[in-house]
């Protein structure tokens, strides 16, 4: 029998732990944060087909139908509008997929897990039986046949595996937020899903409409899962110069500081956000670099492939991780190879598509950066 340990509560460990849970493999989640909810972690996503049947794959199917209730499809234009909404280019092929919010998905991912909070991951140590045990504050500490650090771009456990391999910061900083989608914003609707770009700056509009209300969606379909009680809002984010004074600003201000001139709706767009869900990020990647020797400690998503949101690609790619080492464990659980040979298998397949996600990421930054929309094609 396998044991698994997750250190990181984010997408693409949970998922993992979710498609072991459903394969009667043994798993425990480890979370630095003193709660599950400590911290924000919402707004929408865009889940391409192989993140999308990624998570599909990780979770129970009886919870398919409830999932399909909280998604919708998108479909965009991208078109390139000016600060008063006057296309002025197109950023070429509209961007379909599933969007999905990370708050609800998250929740959906924890339901029925063990995860312990308040566990900050401190090193391991290798054991002559081929196990790991890993340390954390405030709880003893843990053995497992594998150790996965699913801790993001900061991750504890790739500082001992790989501490050559460190996050690179581009310099380039970004605000997001959400506001609720009323009445009021119906006009905006042709920006959802473009890119509006004034002097220096670049502001992008996603909308999130459920079909059903998660919450309402959940006691119907899955009364076991809690949903958040959330509403259809729009996700907006600003891309900033690289290595631009905020002057202190609030997330809020730092991008309302930036409108002067800018068409009234999507003034109050900003003005209106919730400030609580607001907030200023860097854009930092992480590319995987040499490869360690595979052993009973292995990386997924951000801890090992960062990748910039220009490229919409980093929740994708650790969904991918997740469903990839959840069938390869399986394989081993069920003696079909050695546990270190689907780790080695997972390692090989993921540090390539990971590096492709991270350049990818990159290769699109620049369009989201100049004010003169660059990379867009001309009507």
């Amino acid at each position: 029998m396998v044991r698994v340990s997750v250190v990181g509560a984010g997408l693409g460990g949970l998922a993992l732990a979710q498609g072991l849970r459903g394969a009667g493999i043994e798993v425990d989640v480890f979370e630095r944060d003193p709660g599950i909810v400590a911290r924000f972690q919402g707004y929408r996503l865009v889940l391409n087909p192989i993140g999308f049947q990624a998570v599909r794959d990780c979770l129970p199917t009886r919870w398919h139908p409830l999932l399909d209730e909280v998604v919708m499809d998108a479909s965009a234009e991208q078109l390139v509008l000016d600060p008063w909404l006057t296309e002025i280019g197109r950023l070429g092929a509209g961007r379909t997929g599933i969007v999905v919010d990370r708050q609800v998905l998250r929740h959906l991912l924890l339901t029925g897990l063990t995860v312990h909070t308040d566990a900050a991951f401190t090193g391991y140590d290798l054991s002559a039986d081929g196990t790991v045990q890993a340390r954390f504050t405030h709880r003893p500490p843990v053995t497992a046949d594998l150790l996965v650090g699913a801790d993001g771009v900061t991750s504890a456990v790739r500082g001992v595996l790989s501490p050559r391999t460190t996050p690179t910061d581009t310099g380039v900083r970004f605000v997001i937020g959400r506001t609720p989608l009323t009445d009021e914003f119906a006009s905006l609707s042709k920006a959802y899903g473009s890119k509006i770009v004034g002097d220096g700056v670049s502001l992008l509009l996603g909308a999130m409409r459920f079909r059903t209300p998660p919450q309402q969606a959940a006691e119907r379909l899955a009364p076991e899962v809690t949903l958040p009680d959330i509403g259809d809002y729009v996700r907006w984010a600003m891309i900033l110069p690289p290595n631009g004074s905020l002057e202190d600003l609030t997330a809020q201000d730092a991008v309302l500081s930036r409108m002067d001139g800018w068409h009234p709706e999507l003034r109050a767009l900003i003005e209106q956000a919730d400030p609580d869900n607001s907030t200023l990020l860097s854009i930092r990647v992480v590319e995987p670099g040499e490869r360690w020797t595979s052993g009973p400690v292995t990386l997924l998503g951000d801890a090992i492939h960062a990748t910039s949101p220009t490229g919409g690609n980093g929740a994708n790619t650790a969904l991918r991780d997740a469903d990839l080492l959840r069938r390869c464990l399986i394989e081993a659980d069920e003696g079909r190879r050695t546990l270190l040979g689907a780790v080695d298998d997972y390692e090989r397949q993921m540090f390539e598509y990971g590096a492709e996600a991270v350049r990818t990421s990159l290769d699109k930054l620049p369009a989201f950066l100049d004010a003169s929309a660059a990379g867009v094609v001309r009507g």
